[in-house]
């Protein structure tokens, strides 16, 4: 009881000064909608996050290889709506697994990884390329300078 009268008693006093309410009001307004904003985005990144994890999972194929939740890796048999059988170790043991307890595709991921490098091999070789044929026009530049100057020297 004595807190809520404290609140109440609190709440009486900041509306007897009529400028620091008000500006008390729209602090807090501003607060909230910051806070709305906040969590929006982060609602949408998480969002982002999960619909790609479960594009991975949906993406998986007879051969793959895998790594579960629990840190198991094994190598894709069978492929069914929410399951999968999957082979792991030298003596080709089988297990049934949920497709949620996907960790990481790995398969996907080494492809995913060598597009990148070759991309990336192929953006410094026309970058080399490019740099290349910019030293060429420099020295036909200095060439044609340098006649230039020759026939005014005569």
């Amino acid at each position: 009881m004595n807190f809520i009268t404290l609140l109440a008693g609190a709440g009486g006093a900041a509306t007897s000064s009529t400028g620091a309410a008000g500006g008390n009001q729209w602090t807090f307004f501003i607060m909230i909608g910051v806070m709305v904003v906040m969590m929006f985005f982060m609602n949408r990144s998480q969002k982002k996050k999960q619909k790609e994890e479960q594009e991975k999972r949906e993406s998986v194929q007879i051969g793959d290889e895998i790594t579960t939740i629990g840190g198991i890796m094994g190598r894709v048999v069978t492929v069914k709506d929410d399951t999968l059988i999957i082979e792991t170790g030298a003596d080709r043991n089988k297990m049934k697994i949920a497709k949620w307890a996907i960790s990481a595709n790995n398969t996907a991921d080494e492809k995913a990884a060598a597009e990148r490098q070759a991309a990336k091999e192929a953006a410094e070789a026309e970058k080399q390329k490019k740099m290349e044929e910019a030293a060429e026009n420099s020295k036909a530049k200095r060439k044609k300078t340098k006649k230039k100057d020759d026939t005014f020297d005569q």
